[in-house]
């Protein structure tokens, strides 16, 4: 390792790895350059020329954001000198920019009006006209003042750099110049405001936004997004206890500055019209609405009546819901239901991955390690459109340094643009590992993502392959919704407990899975939580009694006996696991008049049958998940500041219960079924998104160009090596 160079800043010994930007450098020690057009990750552009310092036996200053430290390199970042430069960058910055703060939308956060306090002069020397031209809207989502523009080209480089989409670019030269989008006078990308968020000044707002509110008019709270699986920290803006608007405010989350569109915008279901707001008794064929007392008092007498006949209960439960909800329904259905008879719709085989890597340590990849690692393989999944963050991981990986990405997919995807890619029918795929086996044998470890184009038996193939190349490696079993790996974690399974542990450990039998509990014509009661399986498949047992939780009337809840309004989770708390098995605090930033969380549901459902589970706290039922859920014994100091807490499912000693052959995994490969989410939808939830209907994106089949792609015969395998470009 290279010695650290020796430098002096403001007076300050310091010392530095070779090749740090002095603007890095002096930010490590607590010393802070300004700077409008440098952002970390991104390239360097010394647009704006405020970071100009000044450097010892330079004749002239230098900007500290393309200066790298050098031996004995003395510097002043504050000297009359300086500050008169960065006084003229922002009186030539101010030349056309429109003196409108008091309704700018980024009034209270914007740097430029920040370092105009801290350097500016006090009035300007020009007497000219400004240059003005009118605002565009490039989207529903995006608006652009030019005049407001510093031309720092943040957004055209996390565009083109970060997300890979490349959909703004610069027009025209010198006063007139400006930002333009990629088709002319509209957006056509990912819509995931990212520009907005980097701009540091009002030239690029929200449509959501703009013209609601001021930030400190605002409580914000941070919690995580409801959306897809990978589990992004969004910081929700609220007012009079509705969410304004949401962004990655302090960048404290496993994503940092990374939000999608359903992210950013698609929290607008939570305020939709249709939310239900009352518990809904069927009667006479009619919905009628009634109190809580009265509507969990019939679930309760019902559900009493069909346990004391010994009636047969079936309990579907949801990928949106919390560990906590979800650990506590699972308890419910075995222990006061007493049947096993529980299921939820798996998009990805979690339960099949834990079992063919039993007895292992340190093969479950986290987030970070998509960052970090030196190769990944992609199977059969189009990242950049199911798993947004994962995706930008990889891709941040490979421009920061260098990692080797291979993509093995039916079709073209982003990864295309960078990595090794592979075309392969569905059930070829490992025809194309074995062609890659060389390639990725030299690579010195390997993070293989997989969703459900490799489930029940093919997993056990999967891994002997990663066995077979000799190096370390690394799995992520993808899935599709915020909590999909937490179902699978807390026991919403018909044959395995909380941890993945077999149910015959507490002397019961498997039950019926998802697809046997619809098919069943013989079902008395089913209780469904936070899902909608009627939108796709029938009900057998049309006699049943059928409880709904859910947030809005959905097609399961229409044939429902007893319909409950459930809290969304942007209104409860609790915790999430996400993709990797990354544990985040989930907090409560809105709240609609009327409904209740599930677990408040379900302990009220249980008192109301003699039943003593305890206090309906998150807090008091993830201690019983800490203490009885394999892996799940995580600080509880890091999920309460924010932070993401790795679970440890495997940490090398085998399952008890596969030690006694009683681990069995649900070989039924149909079970597994991926929605094949977009960008732009979210199963059910996503359709109450008004924000995710209204662009021209929707419903995000971008992308997928076949005119652009090689041509791949029916059958065939084909390897194409794609150059690494921008």
């Amino acid at each position: 390792m290279a010695a650290p160079v020796n430098l002096t800043i403001d007076g300050q010994k310091l010392q530095a790895s070779p090749g740090t930007l002095l603007i890095n450098a002096a930010k490590q020690a607590g010393i802070s350059i300004p700077a409008f057009c440098y952002y970390d990750g991104l390239a360097l552009q010394a647009a704006c020329r405020m970071c100009l310092v000044e450097v010892e036996k330079t004749p002239k200053l230098q900007v500290a954001c393309t200066l790298p430290v050098a031996e004995g390199m003395v510097v002043r970042t504050d000297s009359p000198q300086v500050r008169q430069a960065r006084k003229g960058m922002l009186e030539f910055l101010l030349t056309n920019h429109p003196l409108d703060c008091p309704v700018c939308d980024k009034g209270g956060e914007c740097e430029l009006q920040d370092m105009v306090f801290r350097y500016g002069a006090g009035q300007s020397r020009f007497i000219e006209p400004k240059v003005h031209v009118d605002e565009k809207q490039w989207s529903p989502i995006v608006y652009y003042d030019a005049p407001r523009c510093i031309l720092c080209y943040r957004c055209v480089r996390i565009c083109g750099e970060g997300l890979g989409v490349s959909a703004l670019g610069i027009g025209n030269r010198g006063v007139v110049a400006e930002i333009v989008p990629n088709r002319g006078d509209h957006l056509e990308c990912d819509e995931c405001g990212a520009c907005i968020d980097i701009c540091p000044v009002g030239a690029l707002t929200s449509g959501t936004y703009r013209y609601k509110a001021r930030p400190w008019e605002m409580d914000h709270v941070g919690t995580i997004c409801t959306h897809c699986s990978n589990g992004c920290k969004t910081t929700l803006g609220i007012r009079n206890g509705q969410i304004l608007r949401a962004n990655s405010r302090d960048h404290s989350g496993i994503n940092g500055e990374f939000l999608c569109v359903k992210g950013r915008y698609a929290f607008d279901f939570n305020e939709h019209p249709g939310r239900l707001t009352s518990p809904l008794v069927r009667s006479d064929g009619e919905f009628k609405p009634v109190s809580w007392a009265q509507a969990l008092a019939a679930v309760a007498q019902r559900f009493t009546e069909l346990r004391v006949k010994r009636g047969n209960f079936a309990v579907i439960g949801s990928n949106h819901t919390t560990n906590e909800e979800n650990f506590l329904l699972q308890k419910f259905a075995r222990e006061v239901l007493r049947t096993s008879n529980i299921d939820h719709h798996r998009t990805g085989d979690v339960a099949g991955l834990i079992h063919a890597l039993d007895g292992r340590t340190n093969v479950l990849a986290s987030t970070d390690d998509l960052y970090n690692t030196k190769a990944a393989l992609v199977i059969s999944s189009d990242l950049a459109q199911e798993q947004p963050l994962l995706a930008f991981q990889l891709r941040a990986n490979w421009r920061h340094h260098k990692a080797h990405v291979y993509a093995v997919t039916p079709g073209p995807v982003r990864e295309d643009n960078y990595a090794t890619t592979a075309r392969a029918e569905p059930g070829n795929e490992f025809d194309v590992f074995e062609s890659m086996r060389e390639r990725l044998a030299k690579e010195p470890e390997l993070v293989i993502l997989f969703g459900d184009a490799i489930k029940g038996g093919r997993i056990a193939r999967l891994v002997s392959f990663g066995d077979s190349l000799g190096i370390p490696v690394k799995y992520v079993c993808l899935v599709d919704y915020s909590n999909s790996r937490g179902a699978s974690d807390m026991g919403l399974l018909p044959h395995l407990l909380p941890g993945y542990r077999s149910v015959s450990d507490s002397g019961l039998e498997p039950g019926l899975n998802y697809d046997q509990i619809l098919a069943a014509a013989d079902l008395d009661a089913l209780w469904i939580v936070g899902a909608n399986p009627l939108a796709r498949q029938s009900l057998a047992s049309p006699n049943a009694f059928l409880v709904v939780q859910d947030l809005f009337l959905t097609e399961t809840a229409r044939q429902a006996s007893v319909v409950l309004p459930a809290a969304s989770a942007y209104e409860k708390n609790g915790t999430f696991t996400n993709v990797c098995g990354d544990v985040q605090k989930l907090s409560r930033a809105a709240k609609t008049m009327g409904t209740k969380s599930d677990l408040e549901i379900i302990a009220l459902l249980a008192k109301e049958m003699r039943q003593d589970f305890g206090a309906a706290k998150p807090e008091v039922v993830f201690d019983e998940i800490r203490r009885s859920v394999r892996g799940y014994d995580v600080p509880l100091t890091v999920i309460e500041t924010g932070g993401a807490a790795k679970t440890v499912l495997l940490d090398g000693r085998p399952q008890v219960a596969s030690r006694n052959g009683h681990f069995r995994v649900d070989t039924d490969a149909n079970l597994i079924r991926s929605a094949r989410n977009t960008l732009f939808t979210s199963g059910t939830l996503g359709r109450f998104s008004q924000m995710l209907s209204s662009v021209i994106e929707a419903p995000g089949a971008l992308y997928r160009d076949p005119r652009k792609q090689p041509e791949v015969r029916e059958g065939s395998v084909q390897v194409e090596t794609v150059k690494q470009g921008q």
